[in-house]
């Protein structure tokens, strides 16, 4: 599943990055995404663009473009 696919409320877990945009991969794991890792959606911007995350206490805001190479496993 693709992050972009969550609502508000929803948790999940990071399962892997897909390959590509290096720059975004380095970025993500900058803020903290790593594989492994539980989150929360906490918004989602009207037109979609940009995704509000919690994760490890801090929030942070991720483009479409840096979402999108992310494998998430939706949490029950």
């Amino acid at each position: 599943m693709l992050l972009k696919d969550m609502k508000p409320g929803e948790k999940g877990i990071i399962v892997q990055f897909r390959p590509g945009q290096i720059e975004y991969r380095r970025r993500l794991l900058a803020l903290g995404a790593l594989p492994g890792t539980k989150f929360e959606v906490a918004r989602v911007a009207p037109l979609g663009d940009p995704v509000e995350i919690k994760l490890r206490g801090s929030f942070i805001s991720v483009r479409k473009g840096e979402i999108e190479i992310l494998d998430v496993k939706p949490l029950d």
